[in-house]
């Protein structure tokens, strides 16, 4: 997934081949006690009351990393500095194998060594179904009152999910703050059709972490034709709304759009870290990884697409546990037999919201990724239009394209609108309204996923367990670890126990305000029943365990 033109590639490569990039892990940090007991010291107050709202506590991985072993690691022998991640207590380095490996001996506080070269860490080996370093064109042209709004071009992308439904009701991001992770933005400060964000100040900032530059009007314009699919708006002769208007945005470059290195992973996932510090609630990610210049670096699909081998997906899922909702482009690998046609990384995070294409008829596209990912897990999540998709190129122009590239955004708008329509709700149950609206839902696949959402039957579904309050839910659904349980208002207990399939009881457990999780890692992949009983009352709930 990667823009190439090869001659450039040739002079732009900043390393000899000799140099390797690692991760150097840390084995604690300084002032724990004392920045934990000073929050505002790591986070403002918008990303506090995030966290406040969803339960999360806070904890080590949002302490910062030791500033003075940034600077030891920066100044030794032969090394250079890439980034430094605190979620992950990582510092990304480059350096010959000799003067990475030497880090350990002259700093005892360094716990372990992690190159993105495989073959050179300890038991690692390159896998003879890496897919080749051939890289093809990575941004390819790809209330009671209800108020009626002209999408112009864009009116069969927004109607397929229903996001116009929320836009009906007054629903279109206000409150809500989103940041694109991309390649870079030039012309949003510019282009027309980004003059109503800017007028009404939703742009409230950016960085180039590929640079280390304030400067983020700058770079690839394929985040700028992103943004537009959230951002974008027209009102005159030409029309366009895109899918979340009213939101707030920030926008980080972690992306060079030339050279695919290792490196870019470290950016994405310090500018998931900036997202976090200041209080951003959705994520959009149109960017994947699969290969890089030098094969060494290459991914394996079937066993590295695992959730948890490739940095970037490490760094992804911890973003989730902050209480961000992480949305990302499936990828275009669909029809690369070499790639066996798999989502990229951080797409295979179990807790990524990863998003397929459709075409205009709501029919998979050709191009789009699919799963299942190295672990047997369903990928993508859902889909939406990403084939003849319409988005406001860097000229001004309602233009069209293919690409998860354009789906993942459009998407992302929609759950901004209808996270404002339900702002008690935790990312988890935002996330699992959205994949229960989908239009395969009970009948799941590995190129739609759950399908095509439905956002107006997502909020429904909400409206009506809030208005009903006679109903229990269980969210994520399915899951891999961990279920939590919703109970009514008028209940303050219940028991529940989980069957399988052939009837048999598997776990018997408790349900109340203190005890509200059903674990579930150690089962099987399957269907299971969830029967819950208080009194006379029963309910029964079926469950996907991946």
């Amino acid at each position: 997934m990667k823009k190439t033109f090869l001659f450039l590639l040739v002079l732009s490569i900043n390393f000899s081949f000799s140099q390797e990039h690692a991760w150097i892990y840390l084995g604690g940090k300084a002032n724990v006690a004392t920045y934990l007991a000073n929050p505002l010291t790591m986070l403002t107050q918008k990303a506090l009351d995030r966290r406040t709202n969803q339960g999360i506590s806070l904890e080590f991985s949002d302490v910062p990393v030791t500033p003075s072993y940034i600077t030891d690691i920066s100044n030794a022998t032969g090394i250079t500095y890439v980034g430094a991640s605190k979620w992950l207590n990582a510092i990304h380095v480059i350096g010959s194998q000799a003067d990475v490996n030497a880090l350990s001996t002259t700093f005892s506080y360094i716990n372990s060594i992690e190159f993105a070269d495989n073959s050179l860490n300890p038991g690692g080996k390159v896998s003879s179904s890496k897919a080749a370093s051939v890289h093809i064109n990575k941004y390819p042209t790809e209330n009671t009152s209800r108020i009626v709004y002209d999408y112009g071009q864009a009116q069969n992308q927004m109607e397929m999910f229903n996001a116009h439904k929320l836009h009906e009701l007054d629903f279109t991001g206000a409150g809500i703050t989103i940041a694109v992770i991309d390649a870079g933005f030039p012309n949003v400060d510019t282009n027309a059709g980004f003059d109503k964000i800017r007028t009404n100040g939703q742009i409230l900032g950016g960085y180039d972490f590929v640079n280390n530059s304030a400067n983020f009007y700058t770079g690839n314009s394929h985040g700028s034709n992103v943004l537009s699919f959230i951002a974008g708006y027209y009102d005159g002769a030409t029309k366009y709304i895109g899918s979340a208007p009213e939101a707030s945005f920030y926008l980080y470059i972690s992306e060079d759009a030339i050279p695919e290195t290792p490196a870019e992973e470290t950016y994405w996932v310090m500018a998931a870290e900036q997202a976090d510090y200041v209080g951003v609630d959705i994520i959009n990610t149109s960017l994947g990884y699969t290969t890089f210049d030098e094969s060494k670096y290459n991914y394996d699909y079937i066993t590295d697409l695992d959730g948890s081998t490739s940095f970037i997906t490490r760094g992804a899922e911890i973003a989730y546990t902050k209480g961000m909702v992480v949305i990302n482009a499936a990828g275009n690998s669909g029809s690369d037999g070499s790639w066996g046609g798999r989502v990229g990384v951080p797409a295979d995070g179990p807790n990524v919201f990863t998003i397929g294409a459709v075409n205009s008829a709501g029919t998979y596209a050709f191009f789009s990724s699919k799963g299942p990912t190295s672990d047997n897990r369903l990928k993508p999540d859902v889909c939406v239009q990403g084939q003849g998709a319409s988005y406001i190129n860097t000229s001004g122009n309602v233009s069209a394209g293919n690409g998860t590239s354009y789906s993942s955004p459009l998407l992302a708008g929609g759950v901004a609108c209808l996270w404002q329509s339900l702002p008690g709700k935790t990312n988890a149950e935002i996330i699992q309204y959205v994949k229960e609206s989908a239009s395969i839902y009970a009948t799941p696949n590995n190129e739609l996923g759950y399908g095509i959402p439905n956002l107006e039957l997502a909020r429904s579904l909400s409206v009506n367990e809030l208005e009903l309050n006679e109903v229990i839910s269980i969210y994520p659904n399915p899951a891999t670890d961990n279920v939590k349980v919703n109970l009514p208002k008028s209940m303050q207990k219940a028991s529940v126990t989980v069957f399988n399939v052939l009837g048999k009881k598997i776990i018997t457990q408790e349900i109340n305000a203190t005890e509200k999780t059903i674990k579930v890692s150690h089962l099987n992949r399957g269907i299971y029943l969830l029967k819950f009983t208080n009194g006379n009352m029963s309910q029964t709930l079926k469950l996907v365990k991946d």
